[in-house]
């Protein structure tokens, strides 16, 4: 499912594509979602190959940024899946295909560093956070300047 099919307010509604053009500023998207319609995404890689789906969207409280998107692989009906803590930076939006795109081979992807369900790691761990962001290959979004 996608960001659209998940619009239950209508907040994307008329913006074909999201596309620049008359009605680009109207309503939020793609700058400014709404993280529930974000939620189910599919999220695949630069050769096209499907890596899961976001399973939630975790914010940081103190300083109001996006920390990770937690991606599922894996597995059959839940059963099996393994999660992962991708850096936010580390995703982009695909707009023709409305889904994530992450710039990680599927199996480099299996190796990652990831979590069961039932386990969930300390995010606010810096020893953690900088394994994770060395991995991707991103910067801290802690380390980043605000706006």
């Amino acid at each position: 499912m996608n960001y659209e099919d998940r619009d239950t307010y209508g907040m994307y509604k008329g913006r074909t594509g999201m596309a620049p053009g008359p009605d680009a500023r109207r309503g939020p998207g793609p700058e400014l979602m709404g993280a529930d319609t974000l939620i189910g995404n599919d999220v695949y890689n630069h050769k096209g190959e499907d890596l899961g789906q976001i399973k939630d969207i975790m914010l940081d409280m103190r300083n109001g940024k996006v920390g990770y998107a937690v991606l599922s692989f894996g597995g059959f009906l839940s059963m099996g899946e393994k999660l992962f803590a991708v850096p936010w930076s580390a995703l982009t939006l695909d707009l023709n295909n409305k889904r994530f795109v992450l710039h990680v081979e599927k199996d480099r992807l299996k190796q990652a560093p990831g979590f069961d369900k039932e386990k969930w790691p300390d995010m606010v761990d810096q020893a953690w956070a900088k394994e994770i962001h060395s991995y991707y290959g991103t910067r801290p979004y802690y380390d980043e300047p605000l706006l």
